[in-house]
């Protein structure tokens, strides 16, 4: 038999499962193939270690303790933290059936595992759903836009920067960059300000691109960061352009938790 096409890296798996020798297993059967696994036992678990980690595999079993599998698989997948080309797969203990094929992709998963394990089949499978997985990051590394807001990221901001710099230079118009900072006060849980923080990036998002013109070139510089590329602006109307536009992010402001503070400069 040919040798297995070697990846891009290790990947990292996480492993949810309450059953000890069910994860051994699974480790065992991927650690020889270059596998790095990270284990949880608990649905809580495993939703911390996959935000913290940003594995390139989730394994998923269906009976976890706390927090029904196809529940956490189905959480996992609404989580802007979570790349949707990370590929899910959901294990079960009792004998497979067409409807828990059914559930578990209905849920997000991207195959379902009966509890009988081929160890040379199951690396062959990840090899697959991690090179696609490396190949959907590539691409997105090298695009030039950011997939949370689907606005400008750094890569795609500086080319703007650079294209109606040059038009300004050639044309001897003034050009502004405004710079937009949120910052969530008040919140202590790890989670909470996880969730506090992807609240302000949407709603950021959204008053930026509603308040600005179809000439500017917003994108996003950070967690929290935002930058507006204008043309035909001078400092007294960069000045103008900020004040409006945080008006209009403080209106937008419906974070639950904490209070946000909006900072700009130019």
């Amino acid at each position: 038999m040919p040798d297995r096409k070697p990846l891009d890296h290790p990947p990292l798996v996480v492993i949810a499962n309450s059953q000890e020798w069910h994860t051994r297993s699974l480790e065992s059967a991927l650690g020889p193939h270059g596998y790095a696994v990270l284990r949880a036992y608990t649905g809580k678990q495993a939703l911390e270690r996959c935000r913290t980690a940003r594995p390139d595999i989730i394994i998923i079993d269906t009976d976890l303790p706390d927090i029904d599998g196809l529940e956490v698989c189905r959480t996992l997948r609404d989580d802007p933290l979570i790349s949707s080309s990370t590929p899910i797969l959901v294990t079960s203990p009792g004998h497979s059936s067409r409807q828990k094929r059914l559930d578990a992709l209905r849920a997000g998963a991207w195959d379902y595992l009966g509890p009988t394990l081929d160890a040379e089949e199951l690396p062959l499978r990840l090899d697959t759903y991690a090179r696609a997985k490396f190949d959907a990051d590539r691409v997105r590394e090298e695009s030039l836009l950011d997939q949370m807001t689907g606005m400008y990221n750094v890569r795609g901001l500086a080319r703007r920067a650079r294209e109606l710099g040059s038009h300004a230079f050639r044309h001897h118009e003034p050009f502004a960059c405004v710079v937009f900072s949120a910052v969530t006060d008040g919140v202590t849980d790890e989670f909470e300000a996880e969730a506090a923080t992807n609240a302000v990036v949407a709603q950021l998002a959204r008053a930026l691109r509603e308040g600005g013109r179809v000439s500017d070139a917003v994108g996003r510089l950070g967690p929290t960061e935002f930058a507006v590329i204008t043309q035909g602006t001078d400092a007294t109307g960069a000045l103008r352009l900020a004040e409006r536009l945080a008006q209009g992010l403080r209106a937008a402001d419906r974070t639950e938790q904490g209070t946000t503070r909006i900072v700009a400069g130019f």
